[in-house]
């Protein structure tokens, strides 16, 4: 494994700022790195168009990110790239049931869930795609998954 250098733009976004330097569970400080973001811009924004828009340029250079990233340290899909949870943390903020305190605690715990367990088809896509484009779909997958538990929550709340 070559060292890391976050003074490489491509790993400092692909490492989420650094947070995915943290110990233990760098996915989940990764996540929360997503949601504080998350949390400044939609105070700026109130958009999920701009949202939208910030998942789908996301996920595009994140398949570079992640797909570099691997390479320079010759691991695919090391836990320490957590581009993908930000990415996918800005997708379910394009489509949140509610914007409060609360809203934003159950989007984290909900996608940490789906992302930590991987249900069906996660689990199948995660193992069967390679490179940048593997280590982001599985993710954006998880993501979705969350907001549909999360709607189906506040429906029945």
């Amino acid at each position: 494994m070559k060292p890391i250098n976050l003074k490489n733009p491509i790993h400092f976004l692909g490492f989420g700022f650094g947070s995915g330097l943290l110990k233990p569970a760098p996915g989940t400080w990764g996540s929360l790195a997503g949601v504080i973001l998350s949390v400044l811009l939609w105070n700026i924004t109130q958009s999920g168009i701009f949202f939208v828009i910030l998942s789908i340029i996301g996920f595009i250079a994140g398949c570079y990110i992640c797909t570099k990233t691997s390479q320079d340290l010759n691991v695919h899909d090391d836990g320490r790239i957590v581009w993908d949870e930000i990415v996918a943390i800005f997708l379910m903020f394009a489509y949140l049931p509610e914007y409060n305190l609360l809203g934003y605690v159950f989007a984290f715990i909900s996608f940490r869930i789906f992302d930590i367990l991987k249900p069906f088809p996660i689990r199948y896509f995660d193992k069967k795609l390679e490179s940048g484009l593997g280590i982001m779909f599985d993710d954006i997958l998880a993501a979705i998954f969350a907001l549909l538990s999360l709607h189906i929550l506040y429906y029945f709340i």
